[in-house]
């Protein structure tokens, strides 16, 4: 038996667990006739688009709440579109005034809020919602991105409520965020942004309704109530989401503009143009944090789309071709690099990985190179992600795929020498360093309990052993972990962003020193940095912002706050039955534009 048999044979002999899994996971089941969904999900966090920032929320707000643009499903390059706007924002002449206007006629799903009576959707709720990324009070993710887009007044409100200690001002009017009338909205920059209407198409700015947020307070992530093509019918956290077409949705047609030579773009317009959305009526998501019953899931036809989890690669893409037997099946596969990163990141305010000073550059600078990417990729990636050179990933602009960095090379060698230079030395002879300042040293790694993190782990384990340096690993849960990162209170942790937009300024955020505690994780603050952001913003396409991107990937590879480890590949799996899946690059939403056929018996 050879080893994609053995795997085989091990996943189809412990089909009983995944069964009694998705049992645990769904006790309530849909009625019959209904088209549904049916995926399976790492844990969530919560539905309150202006709190969460993880993929897997991230993935059900969408589809809940609406920002006022988004992005063609099916054309590559892509390209914005209006969403709940009548049309793409209109800009002046410098770009610093945008104007749009919400479509009249959007209605959000009824709620106790609402008094009995249909509610539209309005500018104003949009000016609130976007008030809401400021509020200290909302701890958003989300506003370290909308803090660059520099609308005028609103970091203001933002820092009057942390000085005062006083509750935010929602009703203080501002230059920046203008409400001309019921449906027409007006944005005042700081400075010019020519790719302002970006921001506009970010899962974070989905509209909600003042008097459900002010009615639910902090129950808001469990209480999701949007204007988009579901709502939540049921949520049994870390264990099973479910939605349901919403009622009061417009009359929606599907429409897309695939590349004249995109032949399945084209297929996927021919069958699916002109349809109603949504077109299936309910979703159900079994969340599942294991990788083998994820898979098992799918292999026994219990999930209709399953991102394929590490370490099933040799049995669903041998030679990075679908198997023979799923391919028997009719499962259709779908791998795209996608502008995901996968990093280390070092808290920048920490004692011992932190600061600005040679050695403690040289300390995160030999754990990089001592980090064998290559080995990660073979083994625990079975070969789907690219090494990463910069935090300007795939499908980017300022990205481009010459161009290499010390940021994935792999030399123990020279890790070794960069400790011994700086004072990471070995004093007491029992194998491992201590600080320069001889105390001992050990680095605490933040990690989940999951079978894939260990192996993570371990591999990290064996790269650091491997250079003298003693590290430990602190298990919780993802949620757990993340909040404590925001918070500052970790000093490493593995995690992956993922680009919201096609501008390579997505991944320099996180070295914005404004966004500490929010996008940026490891706190970085340097004012050359801070520049060089600062400029990518205002400046237009061209040869001067390429090379401020020169220059900015420069920085982040010299002073090391993230060892960026690789670009994600991923493998989007589908049964027949789920038609016009095509993978979302910089969104999330994608379930209002499938189809599902009669599940095979």
């Amino acid at each position: 038996m050879n080893r994609r048999q053995a795997l085989l044979h091990t996943a189809l002999v412990a089909t009983g667990a995944a069964q009694g899994h998705a049992a645990q996971a769904g006790a309530t089941s849909a009625a019959p006739g209904l088209k549904v969904l049916r995926l399976a999900s790492e844990s969530e966090t919560g539905f309150d688009p202006a709190r969460v920032g993880d993929a897997r929320s991230l993935r059900v707000t969408s589809h809940i709440f609406e920002p006022l643009l988004e992005f063609d499903p099916l054309a590559r390059p892509v390209k914005l579109r209006p969403r709940t706007a009548e049309a793409l924002p209109e800009p002046a002449a410098d770009f610093r005034t945008w104007t749009v206007r919400v479509r009249p006629g959007i209605f959000f799903t009824d709620d106790a809020a609402f008094g009995g009576k249909p509610r539209e959707l309005v500018a104003a709720d949009y000016a609130y919602s976007i008030r809401r990324l400021a509020d200290p009070a909302t701890k958003s993710p989300g506003w370290s991105a909308m803090e660059q887009a520099g609308i005028v007044g609103l970091a203001d409100l933002r820092r009057a409520a942390l000085d005062q200690k006083k509750p935010f001002d929602h009703d203080r009017a501002i230059e920046g965020l203008q409400v001309l009338d019921r449906y027409t909205l007006r944005f005042v920059l700081a400075s010019g942004r020519p790719r302002f209407p970006q921001w506009l198409a970010g899962a974070s700015t989905g509209a909600v309704a003042r008097e459900v947020i002010e009615a639910q307070g902090e129950l808001s992530m469990q209480h999701p109530v949007g204007t988009g093509p579901f709502r939540l019918a049921e949520w049994r956290r870390a264990s099973r989401i479910v939605l349901e077409r919403n009622p009061r949705f417009r009359d929606l047609r599907y429409h897309a503009e695939p590349a004249a030579d995109d032949a399945e773009g084209q297929a996927i317009l021919a069958r699916l143009k002109g349809r109603r959305l949504p077109m299936i009526d309910r979703v159900e998501i079994a969340i599942i944090d294991e990788k083998q019953p994820t898979w098992l899931a799918f292999l026994n036809n219990e999930a209709d789309w399953v991102e394929l989890p590490d370490g099933f690669s040799d049995v669903a893409m041998p030679e990075g071709r679908l198997a023979p037997f799923l391919v028997r099946r009719g499962i259709r596969a779908e791998r795209v690099v996608m502008p995901s990163t996968y990093y280390t990141m070092f808290n920048m305010e920490h004692p011992v990985v932190g600061g600005y000073t040679p050695e403690r550059v040289a300390l995160r600078r030999a754990i990089g190179l001592a980090i064998d990417v290559e080995r990660e990729i073979t083994l625990l990636r079975h070969g789907s992600a690219v090494a990463a050179q910069s935090p300007v990933a795939v499908h980017l602009s300022g990205y481009h795929p010459a161009w290499r960095s010390e940021m994935s090379e792999y030399s123990p060698a020279r890790a070794r020498a960069l400790l011994d230079l700086y004072g990471w030395r070995d004093r007491d002879g029992d194998g491992w360093r201590e600080t320069p300042e001889g105390r001992p040293l050990v680095l605490e790694m933040a990690t989940q309990p999951s079978q894939e993190t260990r192996r993570y782990d371990e591999l990290m384990k064996r790269d650091m052993s491997a250079i003298g340096l003693r590290i430990v690993f602190n298990t919780a849960q993802w949620p757990e972990q993340y909040k404590a990162a925001r918070a500052g209170k970790l000093m490493m942790w593995s995690v992956s962003g993922r680009a919201g937009s096609p501008d390579g300024i997505e991944g320099l955020l996180r070295y914005d020193g404004a966004a500490a505690g929010g996008i940026n994780l490891a706190r970085f603050n340097l004012p050359q940095m801070n520049e060089a952001i600062a400029r990518l913003l205002a400046l237009p396409d061209g040869p001067e912002r390429e090379a401020v991107f020169e220059q900015a990937k420069r920085l982040c590879v010299a002073w090391m706050p993230y060892k960026l480890r690789t670009h994600l590949a991923f493998t989007a799996l589908t049964q027949p039955g789920l038609v016009g899946y095509r993978r979302p690059l910089f969104w999330h939403n994608w379930f209002e534009m499938v189809d599902i056929e009669p599940h095979p018996a």
